[in-house]
């Protein structure tokens, strides 16, 4: 039954993954014949999210505990340093500029990138006080990079994990639709917006919790994820050792 599921699942995300293709791919052909290679739109897309940590860490600085703009503008940033990790390998694809070391500089950008913008969001929330969703967000910072963690280490040993929750196209697009999400509602019932419920007495529920929320949910499921990546993992180990016992 489990193993239905998660074949239900990766076959979902592949369907989603070609639709999306389908629509970008006429930009994907537009970088191609300006001539951006696969490593150029890869920096591109770094270069965006350390724009990304840069909106958090100015919001910071100069915006106030209930001033959510920034929050919302590098929700939308997020969004769109996000396609660029679709563009650099479908560049690659159509291109017939597929390498080795292209492959490696995606990822190590990839995990440069995840942690640079973990950074403005730590930056930002312990600068407003939100200390508990500050360790939340360090925590899902922590789950993020073992799930990737978890599938290297594994190739490097021969077995290919892959799957899960939590995976970075689903980190993406769940930061950074709440961040906009967060900012965007903000304008209309304000960024100090507090749900209290009769007898208890603090407030269940704040603007940005729309952000914040999410950012405990990524605490939980990543590091689910990377747990589940590991016991894979040995079970392909466990079976590939006695294949070659055989």
């Amino acid at each position: 039954m489990e193993q239905q599921t998660t074949t239900l699942r990766r076959s979902f995300r592949t369907s989603l993954q070609l639709g999306i293709y389908k629509v970008i791919d006429p930009f994907v052909k537009i970088l191609i014949k300006i001539g951006l290679t696969p490593n150029a739109v890869t920096t591109i897309g770094f270069v965006l999210n350390v724009g990304v940590a840069g909106i958090f860490i100015l919001g910071a600085e100069e915006g106030n505990r209930g001033d959510l703009s920034y929050v919302g503008w590098a929700g939308g940033l997020i969004l769109f340093a996000g396609l660029f990790d679709m563009l650099d390998g479908q560049v690659a694809r159509l291109g017939n500029m597929k390498s080795t070391f292209g492959a490696l500089y995606d990822s190590v950008l990839d995990r440069y990138s995840e942690l640079i913008m973990f950074l403005g969001i730590c930056y930002y929330l312990v600068a407003h006080h939100y200390f508990l969703s500050s360790i939340a967000a360090f925590i899902a910072l922590i789950g993020s990079m073992m799930v990737s963690y978890v599938r290297a280490r594994a190739e490097g040993l021969g077995v290919e994990i892959k799957g899960g929750l939590m995976q970075r196209p689903e980190r993406v697009v769940t930061i950074g639709l709440c961040a906009a999400l967060s900012g965007i509602i903000a304008q209309y019932i304000g960024g100090n917006y507090k749900l209290f419920i009769p007898g208890i007495k603090f407030h269940v529920f704040e603007t940005i919790s729309i952000f914040t929320i999410p950012l405990v949910i990524l605490a939980v499921l990543t590091n689910i994820t990377a747990f589940n990546r590991l016991r894979e993992a040995k079970k392909a180990l466990i079976k590939l050792e006695e294949e070659e016992g055989k």
